[in-house]
């Protein structure tokens, strides 16, 4: 059977789960696009910008995995309209917080990436 276009984003998305899960900024890099842009609050401070801040809170704070945080994440809405998509992922605890995430994607040469990710304390 062969792969839709939403089994393909959710495997993007899934690669930005596990390598936030796992704190495993290689991982996460690999769902996004080079030139994708960040906004929400990370750890107080208001980022808007590319995402290498995250790649760092990443890298440096505590990963579920390891910390035993009991991470968790659903992506509660989908919708694609040709080579462009959007997601909504319920996630947390990630540094002790709840977070809503949406997600645009597009896809680039037959790969979807993400482009852009904001995101809210719940």
């Amino acid at each position: 059977m062969a792969r839709s276009e939403e089994d393909d984003i959710r495997a993007v998305i899934q690669l930005y789960i596990d390598g936030a899960r796992e704190g495993n900024v290689e991982k996460v890099k690999q769902a996004f696009h080079p030139q994708a842009r960040m906004s929400g609050y990370l750890q107080g401070t208001l980022l808007i910008a590319g995402p290498e801040p995250f790649y760092e809170a990443v890298t440096n704070a505590p990963a579920p995995v390891k910390s035993g945080e009991p991470y968790k994440s659903e992506i509660v809405r989908l919708d694609v309209a040709g080579p462009v998509a959007s997601a909504t992922l319920e996630e947390g605890p990630y540094l002790g917080m709840q977070f809503t995430t949406f997600f645009h994607l597009i896809r680039v040469e037959g790969r979807w990436q993400i482009v852009s990710k904001t995101f809210m304390h719940r």
